[in-house]
């Protein structure tokens, strides 16, 4: 089974940058399209970005221009970089790895990592 480790979130000032870093193991990484989700007390989770294979990427449109999503193959790891950050983004961030194309459509990724908190402060 892959299992996904995240690391990275913590609590930053609103117009920071914070960079989330999520590591693969148990499986072949290049195989797996990738993609981060959040979720805000009392709100529904939502899809954040995603990278394929390919690594083409795609995005909401809240967070288009502000952040970016990335893979490394060679170390198994996926990365989003937040710049801009407002305090609307404060939320709970989980990575996610899926052997299908991962879209906002996507509810039931194959593996979850455990989630980061990123807090943005006003």
């Amino acid at each position: 089974q892959v299992q996904l480790v995240e690391f990275g979130g913590g609590l930053v000032q609103a117009g920071g940058s914070l960079r989330l870093s999520c590591a693969a193991s148990g499986g072949t990484f290049g195989t797996y399209a990738m993609g981060w989700f959040r979720q805000a007390p009392g709100k529904e989770r939502e899809f954040v970005a995603s990278t394929s294979r390919s690594a083409y990427s795609y995005y909401t449109d809240s967070v288009k221009g502000r952040f970016t999503i990335s893979r490394d193959n060679a170390k198994n790891t996926v990365y989003l970089l937040m710049n801009s950050l407002k305090p609307e983004d404060t939320a709970v961030y989980y990575c996610a790895a899926n052997p299908a194309p991962i879209t906002k459509a996507t509810i039931d990724p194959a593996y979850w990592g455990q989630g980061t908190q990123v807090t943005v402060s006003s």
